[in-house]
């Protein structure tokens, strides 16, 4: 089992300035490498607090000169939101300066807030990703390549900048509906799933769906790579687990209020949080999802990937204002204790399989 840490970059209030929150993306990146994590993903959104990453392949880029193994991932760049002839030079360039360690996740986007800002119709938004990934694959696969479609017209073109990885690097796509999850079994595309904070019953839903999308295409779900984004935290300490729940219901809250359109603010920026029907209690978010005692976590993991059958757990650790230092003390917990348990049991339950 593959583990990654998810990192979204957020700031909760003006406490936090751009450059720490930033820093500590940076920062928390180098220490995931230095627990024996395997990848590292940043999201991308613009203009409030949601998250702070503009470019997630800029973060891979200046987090490839401080790391050596670790991947490093987009999750995601937004495409309708991009010249999809420059996004593949900067793809290029990305996977050269990290040594091709790029993993490039791409989806459709979903804030009007963003959309409104590029001056991009939110309503297109299915249309043009499918449309740029389609020039994506071409420039990737192509030296020479063209194209002509309602939104946008390509004369024969080159991109310079080639990747290290060949044929490409991995490509991974933001599925939340059987539809997408077709479309990425369909081009032999990874797949990123998540159950936000619901529990076994919805992991049970997400899982069955990939079942019958990959059907439909005539595949199989392992014919493709899939990752599980989470909210994970491990400790005994009841302050420290609060914390880390709060911020998640927090994040939870302002990405709902901006799914929506019901986002609020004072000051243009700053995004107000408010209470939605998707709030849980703390005691209900901890039994969904593996957040709690160390034993805990462990066994709730286990439990969970038994159902979901994932290739990798992407956590996420840097949510609203937790305390740094706690949570470069948990990215080190995760690796010294966490992730061999994690796979020792695994291990022993497919050999048990096999026997």
């Amino acid at each position: 089992m593959e583990f990654g840490t998810f990192i979204l970059a957020a700031q909760r209030g003006y406490h936090q300035t751009s450059e720490q929150v930033i820093l500590n993306s940076i920062e928390q990146t180098v220490a995931s490498e230095k627990a024996g994590f395997d990848a590292a993903w940043f999201a991308e959104h613009h203009f409030n607090n949601y998250s702070l990453v503009p470019s997630p392949l800029m973060m891979v880029a200046a987090c490839a000169g401080q790391t050596s193994k670790i991947r490093l991932g987009s999750a995601v760049c937004v495409l309708p939101l991009y010249q999809p002839q420059r996004l593949l030079s900067e793809v290029g360039f990305a996977d050269i300066v990290s040594n091709g360690r790029l993993d490039f996740g791409v989806g459709s986007g979903y804030q009007e807030f963003e959309f409104e800002r590029f001056g991009i119709n939110l309503g297109d938004a299915p249309q043009v990703f499918n449309e740029y990934l389609e020039i994506i694959m071409k420039g990737l696969n192509n030296k020479i390549f063209e194209h002509s479609s309602e939104h946008i017209q390509i004369p024969p073109t080159a991109i310079a900048v080639r990747p290290v990885q060949q044929p490409t690097p991995p490509i991974w796509i933001a599925a939340g509906s059987p539809r997408s999850m077709s479309r990425g079994f369909r081009d032999g595309l990874n797949i990123f799933v998540t159950a936000f904070h619901d529990g076994n019953d919805r992991i049970r839903q997400v899982r069955e769906n990939l079942e019958e999308a990959a059907e439909s295409v005539g595949k199989q779900v392992s014919d493709s790579k899939i990752a599980f984004l989470r909210c994970c935290y491990a400790s005994e300490n009841k302050a420290e687990v609060e914390s880390y729940l709060d911020n998640a219901r927090y994040q939870r809250r302002l990405s709902e209020a901006l799914q929506k359109r019901t986002q609020q603010s004072e000051d243009g920026y700053m995004i107000k949080e408010m209470p939605t029907e998707q709030d849980l209690s703390f005691e209900q978010m901890s039994k969904n999802m593996p957040v709690g005692g160390i034993n805990y976590v462990i066994e709730k993991l286990i439990e969970e990937i038994e159902i979901l059958k994932p290739d990798q757990i992407a956590i996420q650790t840097q949510l609203g204002d937790f305390d740094q230092k706690t949570m470069l003390k948990q990215i080190d917990l995760w690796g010294e204790k966490i992730i061999p348990a994690v796979n020792k049991a695994i291990g022993s339950s497919v050999v048990s399989i096999a026997s």
